[in-house]
């Protein structure tokens, strides 16, 4: 990462969105390529404990506010 690294809440966003879903029928795919739904389902269920329920909750703000396209410049910047 360019200069972005340098700015903790830059980089806390990428991990988030960049992070792999660790199971069930999106395994494999990153948080911010869910789909809304599926987000949004998680979070009527609950999201699960730990880091991945904080990054989940990251990606549910940002899909339900339409911020995603916001995020995905920084991330093809990141790699």
């Amino acid at each position: 990462m360019p200069v972005l690294e340098n700015i903790p809440a830059t980089a806390d966003l990428l991990e988030a969105v960049s992070m792999r879903m660790p199971f069930g029928r999106f395994k494999g795919e990153r948080l911010i390529d869910l789909p809304e739904p599926y987000v949004v389902w998680f979070r009527g269920q609950g999201f699960p404990s730990g880091t991945l329920g904080q990054r989940m909750a990251l990606v549910y703000e940002l899909k339900v506010n339409g911020l995603e396209k916001l995020v995905r410049p920084l991330m093809d910047e990141s790699t």
